[in-house]
């Protein structure tokens, strides 16, 4: 037993020091996450009225001061990171789900490839912030909107990943040998040319999943966003922009959590790009 612990730590510690752009990433993301979870159990009611403590600064009742309010600005932040973390996750599966299906069909099929990647060039001609703000403003305003409309535009970044991946992948000899012994197409695509696509979709549904919490922020900071009643990061900064000289703990708060997500994020990206290319591996 004393060697197989010996074992798992020495493979734990080994793990660690070849991939600590991973574990860095995923512990600040883990605590963030569980943070989320737990929000009921460790902050107080994010939209409770207390006007007689309106900015006040940090102190023992309240960790991070009230907002112009009287709301708790630690208790909002916590319940900011539910919204930000749905959005991305969701984001992030909408647009990888979407893009690998229509991918592999165009990859695959020369007659679909030319008409859908005029259409994919058609969606990323569009500057996704202004799609998804025209998106808002027609279906309105809640977060379901505001999901759909950031995934749009990135799942013709994700289709062109994964036909470029298709188009490497369907003439070589594996896949050849599985046309010719009468393989129906659907399980051709799906046991010998899918898993080939895993690896970058899993890096790519990272930086989609930062560039998600990114958005969001930003279209609440611009009022066309998450309604204002939720308490997102976003629209705490923008109900906060105008008390930044007297309160910059409104402000700051809400802040570094958006840094420290898109960072964690970002983190984790990097360290699976590293470990499931091949040749960075290889080299490393």
């Amino acid at each position: 037993m004393a060697t197989d612990s010996m074992t798992v730590r020495s493979k734990v510690g080994d793990f660690i020091r070849r991939n600590p752009t991973i574990v860095v990433g995923a512990t600040l993301l883990a605590l963030i996450t569980l943070a989320a979870l737990f929000a009921p159990f460790i902050a107080r009611d994010p939209i409770a009225f207390e006007p007689i403590n309106r900015l006040r600064g940090p102190s023992a009742d309240f960790w991070l001061g009230t907002d112009s309010l009287g709301r708790d600005v630690y208790a909002r932040m916590i319940y900011g990171a539910r919204i930000s973390l749905l959005v991305g996750l969701l984001v992030a599966l909408i647009s990888i789900i979407s893009g690998a299906v229509i991918g592999l069909l165009a990859g695959y099929f020369s007659k679909v490839d030319a008409v859908v990647m005029r259409l994919m060039d058609g969606i990323m001609a569009i500057p996704s912030i202004l799609l998804a703000i025209a998106l808002v403003a027609l279906l309105g305003s809640s977060v379901k909107v505001v999901i759909i409309a950031i995934a749009i535009p990135e799942i013709p970044r994700v289709t062109r990943l994964v036909r470029a991946v298709v188009l490497s992948v369907r003439d070589l000899p594996f896949v050849e040998a599985a046309r010719s012994n009468g393989t129906r197409v659907t399980k051709l695509l799906r046991r010998h040319i899918l898993p080939s696509t895993v690896a970058p979709l899993i890096v790519q549904a990272t930086y989609i999943c930062a560039s998600a919490i990114l958005t969001e922020a930003g279209l609440s900071f611009l009022g066309a966003g998450t309604p204002p009643e939720f308490p997102t990061w976003g629209n705490m900064i923008a109900s906060s922009r105008l008390y930044l000289q007297i309160a910059p703990w409104t402000i700051f708060a809400p802040g570094i959590c958006l840094a420290l997500v898109v960072l964690a994020v970002n983190l984790l990206g990097d360290g699976l790009r590293d470990r499931l290319d091949p040749r960075i591996s290889r080299r490393m």
